[in-house]
């Protein structure tokens, strides 16, 4: 037959679960002894999942002009689509908010493939050519004949189901906060807007509502815990003349930009996951990551706190005799452009490790990852290890308080338990 056409889952959150996590039955084996590098190609059949998933971040962020928080959310709608190709031809799992199933003998990395592709091209259509050469690619390593199209008919379906439940980003007024102690502005040295403000007015892929898990109230300016957090801050998170050690300095610089998508390979491929349990390895972790970080944006929207570098530059306004300000204050690395309270890494890194923990249905989190600024990589046996080194991280950046960093990681963990207790189930 010809080829087609277009071929082109912490012990703190662990209550929260409860019995129905037995539905999570372990799938993954202890790793072997030697570690595969995340650099390694990846090898069939997961290399499909693999590859489109690097190749989402690439896509995604065309000469960095989407900030990290944008490219979870793509990375969460192209890790659905594939999820729900590959499990609607080889089941397994539940599909994510659908209930087609793939025809008989339809191939699963086809329909991957170019679930993977639609989605991209419907949401970064000036991609195109580089998206047809690897679809085009993709099922070159599939057979020709009716199971290679009957699998690219149906991850056209699962790609159109998944941009049907997400047709767009909702844009609108940057948002205004008032001029007064406490309160976000704009900060040094580029001042710049609210940055992807819209994320936190995005519906989310898993949560009922993107204010399900908001925290409580920031602490108040005059309170012993602000008085704290802003001492420490100050202290630690100074770009010159801090007290960080030069441990604590490396820490800070590991956690700016980091290689999810190949922690996830390495995972895979340590684990020798199949096909179906990679595509709900990255499902489960990329739409989780997104709903976390559309939680995390909805927060600072709700509450709109100034930033460790505005609150030390202007402490004598704050009504805090304990707060002494300095007017040249730096932090260690630039403060992004969005409010502190809560964390937006914090609250991305609970989830991280609450859904890898429940997707192996053991505490320990056994993850490689990569910092692409430091060009270093660490490997972290247990979750509160990895969350520990994040909340300190951006506090010795000098760009959070531990309060909202806290506040950040607590909340991600809640989103991941509330959404793999209802998607990525095994089939009864």
């Amino acid at each position: 037959m010809c080829r087609t056409s277009a071929r082109i889952r912490s012990r703190t959150a662990a209550s929260l679960v409860g019995a129905a996590l037995l539905a999570l039955a372990p799938v993954l084996a202890h790793p072997p002894a030697s570690a595969a590098s995340a650099a390694d190609p990846p090898s069939a059949p997961r290399a499909v999942i693999v590859t489109w998933a690097r190749l989402a971040a690439d896509t995604g962020d065309p000469g960095g002009r989407l900030t990290a928080p944008e490219e979870a959310l793509w990375q969460g709608l192209v890790s659905a689509a594939m999820y729900n190709a590959v499990v609607g031809v080889e089941g397994r799992y539940e599909p994510y908010k659908w209930q087609a199933r793939g025809p008989r003998g339809a191939s699963a990395e086809a329909a991957a493939a170019t679930a993977a592709h639609d989605v991209l091209l419907h949401y970064f259509p000036s991609a195109a050519g580089k998206l047809k050469a690897a679809h085009t690619a993709s099922l070159a390593a599939v057979p020709d004949g009716e199971a290679e199209d009957r699998g690219v008919e149906f991850g056209r379906r699962a790609a159109r189901h998944v941009i049907r439940l997400h047709p767009g980003t909702p844009r609108g007024a940057e948002p205004a906060y008032p001029a007064a102690p406490g309160s976000w502005r704009p900060t040094p040295p580029a001042h710049e807007p609210f940055g992807s403000a819209w994320l936190g007015r995005l519906r989310p892929l898993l949560l009922d509502r993107a204010d399900r898990f908001r925290p409580p109230p920031p602490p108040a300016l005059t309170s012993e815990v602000y008085t704290a957090d802003f001492a420490e801050v100050k202290s630690y998170g100074a770009r010159t003349g801090s007290r960080r050690s030069p441990q604590q300095t490396a820490t800070a610089l590991f956690f700016t930009k980091l290689d999810l998508q190949g922690a996830l390979a390495d995972r895979a491929e340590r684990f020798d996951l199949d096909l179906v349990d990679t595509a709900r390895l990255y499902a489960a972790v990329n739409t989780v990551q997104a709903d976390a970080v559309i939680a995390a944006w909805e927060a600072k929207l709700h509450y709109g706190t100034w930033r460790p570098v505005t609150a030390i530059r202007e402490a004598d306004t704050d009504g805090n005799p304990h707060t002494a300000p300095d007017p040249a204050w730096e932090p260690l690395l630039k403060t992004p452009a969005h409010p502190d309270y809560l964390s937006g890494h914090t609250t991305a890194a609970g989830a991280l490790t609450r859904t890898l923990t429940l997707l192996s249905g053991s505490p320990r989190l056994d993850l490689t990852v990569t910092s692409v600024t430091a060009r270093k990589t660490r490997h972290y046996t247990y979750a509160r290890d990895y969350d520990q080194d994040v909340v300190d991280a951006r506090v010795w950046a000098g760009i959070h308080t531990r309060t909202a960093d806290l506040a950040g990681t607590a909340t991600g963990r809640k989103v991941a338990a509330w959404a793999l207790t209802r998607y990525f189930r095994p089939l009864p």
